[in-house]
Protein backbone atom coordinates (compact mmCIF):
# COMPACT_ATOMS: atom_id res chain seq x y z
CA UNK A 1 0.00 0.00 0.00
CA UNK A 2 1.26 3.42 -0.67
CA UNK A 3 -0.45 5.26 2.14
CA UNK A 4 1.01 6.94 5.31
CA UNK A 5 -1.58 6.28 8.03
CA UNK A 6 -1.68 4.61 11.28
CA UNK A 7 -3.08 1.11 9.55
CA UNK A 8 0.16 1.25 7.65
CA UNK A 9 2.55 2.22 10.02
CA UNK A 10 2.37 1.27 13.80
CA UNK A 11 -0.73 -0.70 13.09
CA UNK A 12 0.85 -2.90 10.15
CA UNK A 13 1.56 -5.83 12.43
CA UNK A 14 -2.09 -6.30 12.88
CA UNK A 15 -2.57 -6.27 9.14
CA UNK A 16 -3.05 -9.44 7.85
CA UNK A 17 -5.98 -10.80 10.63
CA UNK A 18 -8.20 -7.59 9.82
CA UNK A 19 -7.58 -8.68 6.02
CA UNK A 20 -7.90 -12.57 6.95
CA UNK A 21 -11.17 -12.38 4.54
CA UNK A 22 -9.33 -12.07 1.55
CA UNK A 23 -8.56 -14.82 -0.49
CA UNK A 24 -5.86 -14.03 -1.79
CA UNK A 25 -4.16 -17.39 -3.98
CA UNK A 26 -7.37 -17.03 -5.53
CA UNK A 27 -6.63 -13.22 -6.62
CA UNK A 28 -3.16 -14.78 -8.05
CA UNK A 29 -4.57 -16.76 -10.21
CA UNK A 30 -6.63 -14.74 -11.78
CA UNK A 31 -3.68 -12.23 -12.05
CA UNK A 32 -1.76 -15.14 -13.43
CA UNK A 33 -4.39 -16.23 -16.03
CA UNK A 34 -3.67 -12.22 -16.92
CA UNK A 35 -0.46 -12.33 -17.43
CA UNK A 36 -0.74 -15.55 -19.69
CA UNK A 37 -3.25 -13.51 -21.72
CA UNK A 38 -1.98 -10.09 -22.17
CA UNK A 39 2.10 -10.81 -21.96
CA UNK A 40 4.05 -10.69 -24.86
CA UNK A 41 7.92 -11.02 -23.51
CA UNK A 42 8.95 -14.90 -22.14
CA UNK A 43 10.77 -13.36 -19.27
CA UNK A 44 9.38 -14.12 -15.55
CA UNK A 45 10.22 -10.60 -13.44
CA UNK A 46 7.23 -9.15 -11.72
CA UNK A 47 7.09 -6.06 -9.83
CA UNK A 48 4.31 -6.12 -6.97
CA UNK A 49 3.94 -2.07 -6.35
CA UNK A 50 2.53 -1.36 -3.20
CA UNK A 51 2.75 -4.55 -2.11
CA UNK A 52 1.93 -4.15 1.49
CA UNK A 53 2.57 -7.42 3.73
CA UNK A 54 3.46 -9.32 0.36
CA UNK A 55 0.55 -11.80 0.76
CA UNK A 56 -0.03 -11.85 -3.29
CA UNK A 57 3.65 -12.37 -3.44
CA UNK A 58 3.46 -15.64 -1.37
CA UNK A 59 1.62 -17.04 -4.52
CA UNK A 60 3.32 -14.92 -7.68
CA UNK A 61 6.83 -15.90 -6.35
CA UNK A 62 5.91 -19.46 -7.13
CA UNK A 63 5.69 -18.62 -11.12
CA UNK A 64 7.83 -15.09 -11.14
CA UNK A 65 11.11 -13.71 -10.56
CA UNK A 66 9.52 -10.97 -7.85
CA UNK A 67 9.87 -7.92 -6.25
CA UNK A 68 8.05 -6.08 -3.79
CA UNK A 69 7.69 -2.52 -3.43
CA UNK A 70 6.19 -0.52 -0.82
CA UNK A 71 5.97 3.43 0.65
CA UNK A 72 5.99 2.00 4.23
CA UNK A 73 8.63 0.24 5.77
CA UNK A 74 6.65 -1.74 8.68
CA UNK A 75 4.79 -2.93 6.49
CA UNK A 76 7.74 -4.26 4.55
CA UNK A 77 8.81 -5.82 7.88
CA UNK A 78 5.72 -7.73 7.78
CA UNK A 79 5.93 -8.77 3.99
CA UNK A 80 9.87 -9.96 4.71
CA UNK A 81 8.01 -11.86 7.71
CA UNK A 82 5.55 -13.89 5.00
CA UNK A 83 7.71 -14.31 1.87
CA UNK A 84 11.06 -16.14 1.67
CA UNK A 85 13.29 -15.63 -0.99
CA UNK A 86 11.67 -12.25 -2.26
CA UNK A 87 13.52 -8.66 -2.51
CA UNK A 88 11.51 -5.88 -0.81
CA UNK A 89 12.15 -2.72 -1.35
CA UNK A 90 11.07 1.56 0.27
CA UNK A 91 9.74 3.42 -2.72
CA UNK A 92 6.71 5.76 -3.81
CA UNK A 93 4.69 4.50 -6.93
CA UNK A 94 5.15 8.21 -8.14
CA UNK A 95 9.18 8.87 -8.87
CA UNK A 96 10.68 4.98 -7.49
CA UNK A 97 14.07 4.38 -9.92
CA UNK A 98 15.25 0.80 -9.73
CA UNK A 99 17.62 0.93 -12.77
CA UNK A 100 16.11 -2.12 -13.78
CA UNK A 101 12.86 -3.32 -15.85
CA UNK A 102 10.53 -5.91 -15.64
CA UNK A 103 7.55 -7.82 -17.39
CA UNK A 104 5.36 -7.80 -15.24
CA UNK A 105 4.13 -5.08 -12.80
CA UNK A 106 0.64 -5.29 -10.37
CA UNK A 107 -0.57 -2.89 -8.72
CA UNK A 108 -3.26 -3.91 -6.49
CA UNK A 109 -5.97 -4.19 -3.58
CA UNK A 110 -6.29 -0.29 -5.09
CA UNK A 111 -3.35 1.16 -3.89
CA UNK A 112 -3.18 3.52 -7.19
CA UNK A 113 -6.03 5.61 -5.10
CA UNK A 114 -3.17 6.99 -2.81
CA UNK A 115 -1.38 8.83 -5.25
CA UNK A 116 -4.59 11.22 -5.20
CA UNK A 117 -4.32 13.35 -8.20
CA UNK A 118 -4.50 13.09 -11.79
CA UNK A 119 -1.38 14.88 -12.24
CA UNK A 120 0.27 12.37 -10.15
CA UNK A 121 -1.27 9.33 -11.79
CA UNK A 122 -0.22 10.56 -15.15
CA UNK A 123 3.45 10.61 -13.35
CA UNK A 124 3.08 7.20 -11.77
CA UNK A 125 1.73 5.53 -15.26
CA UNK A 126 4.82 6.84 -17.22
CA UNK A 127 6.74 5.37 -14.19
CA UNK A 128 5.28 2.16 -14.82
CA UNK A 129 6.23 1.99 -18.43
CA UNK A 130 9.39 3.23 -18.04
CA UNK A 131 10.04 -0.24 -15.59
CA UNK A 132 8.66 -2.16 -18.51
CA UNK A 133 10.14 -4.13 -21.33
CA UNK A 134 8.34 -3.70 -24.81
CA UNK A 135 5.98 -6.36 -24.68
CA UNK A 136 5.52 -6.14 -20.43
CA UNK A 137 2.02 -6.17 -18.98
CA UNK A 138 1.10 -3.56 -16.35
CA UNK A 139 -1.74 -4.21 -14.04
CA UNK A 140 -4.11 -2.12 -11.55
CA UNK A 141 -6.79 -2.64 -9.59
CA UNK A 142 -8.06 0.91 -9.10
CA UNK A 143 -9.93 2.58 -6.34
CA UNK A 144 -13.88 3.64 -6.70
CA UNK A 145 -15.00 6.85 -9.13
CA UNK A 146 -17.37 9.28 -8.75
CA UNK A 147 -20.01 7.40 -9.69
CA UNK A 148 -19.40 4.35 -7.39
CA UNK A 149 -18.19 5.88 -4.18
CA UNK A 150 -20.58 6.34 -1.55
CA UNK A 151 -20.93 9.32 0.35
CA UNK A 152 -22.07 9.09 4.26
CA UNK A 153 -21.31 5.07 3.70
CA UNK A 154 -20.42 3.53 7.23
CA UNK A 155 -18.16 0.25 7.55
CA UNK A 156 -17.80 -1.87 9.90
CA UNK A 157 -15.23 -5.10 9.97
CA UNK A 158 -14.61 -7.26 13.01
CA UNK A 159 -11.57 -9.95 13.04
CA UNK A 160 -9.90 -11.86 15.02
CA UNK A 161 -10.86 -14.23 18.30
CA UNK A 162 -10.97 -14.38 22.24
CA UNK A 163 -7.10 -13.52 22.28
CA UNK A 164 -6.73 -10.91 19.72
CA UNK A 165 -9.41 -9.10 18.61
CA UNK A 166 -9.53 -6.05 15.75
CA UNK A 167 -12.47 -3.49 15.16
CA UNK A 168 -12.67 -1.05 12.38
CA UNK A 169 -15.33 1.40 11.97
CA UNK A 170 -14.92 4.03 8.68
CA UNK A 171 -16.90 6.77 7.23
CA UNK A 172 -16.55 7.95 4.16
CA UNK A 173 -17.21 11.18 2.52
CA UNK A 174 -16.85 12.49 -1.32
CA UNK A 175 -15.15 15.41 -1.69
CA UNK A 176 -13.58 17.20 -4.54
CA UNK A 177 -12.47 14.43 -6.62
CA UNK A 178 -11.35 12.07 -3.26
CA UNK A 179 -12.96 9.58 -0.89
CA UNK A 180 -11.95 10.91 2.93
CA UNK A 181 -12.33 8.37 5.00
CA UNK A 182 -11.92 8.65 9.08
CA UNK A 183 -11.39 5.50 10.85
CA UNK A 184 -11.70 4.29 14.18
CA UNK A 185 -9.40 1.31 15.08
CA UNK A 186 -9.77 -1.03 18.12
CA UNK A 187 -7.18 -3.58 19.66
CA UNK A 188 -8.23 -5.76 22.29
CA UNK A 189 -5.83 -8.26 23.56
CA UNK A 190 -6.87 -11.09 26.31
CA UNK A 191 -5.38 -10.14 29.69
CA UNK A 192 -4.16 -6.87 27.91
CA UNK A 193 -6.71 -4.68 27.15
CA UNK A 194 -7.96 -2.49 25.04
CA UNK A 195 -6.32 0.22 22.71
CA UNK A 196 -8.23 2.40 20.49
CA UNK A 197 -6.20 4.15 17.23
CA UNK A 198 -8.08 6.96 15.31
CA UNK A 199 -7.04 6.83 11.47
CA UNK A 200 -7.42 9.32 8.44
CA UNK A 201 -7.03 7.99 4.70
CA UNK A 202 -7.42 10.42 1.40
CA UNK A 203 -7.56 8.19 -1.85
CA UNK A 204 -8.37 9.51 -5.18
CA UNK A 205 -11.29 8.68 -7.41
CA UNK A 206 -10.27 8.60 -11.21
CA UNK A 207 -12.99 8.20 -13.82
CA UNK A 208 -12.32 5.16 -16.32
CA UNK A 209 -11.94 7.62 -19.36
CA UNK A 210 -9.63 9.70 -18.35
CA UNK A 211 -7.49 7.07 -16.35
CA UNK A 212 -7.14 4.91 -19.97
CA UNK A 213 -6.07 8.06 -21.54
CA UNK A 214 -3.48 8.53 -19.12
CA UNK A 215 -2.66 4.87 -19.79
CA UNK A 216 -2.38 5.11 -23.51
CA UNK A 217 -0.38 8.37 -23.23
CA UNK A 218 1.93 6.71 -20.93
CA UNK A 219 2.66 4.29 -23.74
CA UNK A 220 0.37 0.92 -22.94
CA UNK A 221 -2.23 -0.33 -24.98
CA UNK A 222 -4.89 -0.14 -22.25
CA UNK A 223 -8.27 -1.88 -21.37
CA UNK A 224 -10.72 -1.47 -18.50
CA UNK A 225 -12.00 -5.15 -17.71
CA UNK A 226 -14.77 -5.46 -15.77
CA UNK A 227 -13.58 -9.07 -14.58
CA UNK A 228 -12.57 -8.06 -10.79
CA UNK A 229 -10.76 -8.82 -7.84
CA UNK A 230 -12.71 -6.99 -5.71
CA UNK A 231 -16.90 -6.62 -6.50
CA UNK A 232 -17.20 -3.43 -9.06
CA UNK A 233 -13.75 -2.24 -9.03
CA UNK A 234 -12.44 -3.67 -12.06
CA UNK A 235 -9.31 -4.17 -13.55
CA UNK A 236 -7.16 -1.89 -16.31
CA UNK A 237 -4.24 -3.81 -18.01
CA UNK A 238 -2.00 -2.33 -19.84
CA UNK A 239 0.69 -3.82 -22.60
CA UNK A 240 3.81 -1.63 -23.34
CA UNK A 241 4.09 -0.78 -26.97
CA UNK A 242 6.95 2.01 -27.32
Amino acid sequence: MAGGTRQYGELAKYYDLLYEWKDYAKEARTIEQLIERYKVTTGKALLDVGCGTGKHLQYLSRRFECVGMDVNEPMLDQARRNVQGVRFIRGDMVDFSLGRKFDVIVCLFSSIGFVRTYRKLARTLRNFADHLQLGGVVIIEPWFTKSTARSGYIHVLSQGDDRLRIVRVDFTRVKRGLTVIDEGIMVAKKDVGITAYKDHMVMGLFEQGEFLRLMRKAGFEARYLKRSLAPGRGLYVGIKRN
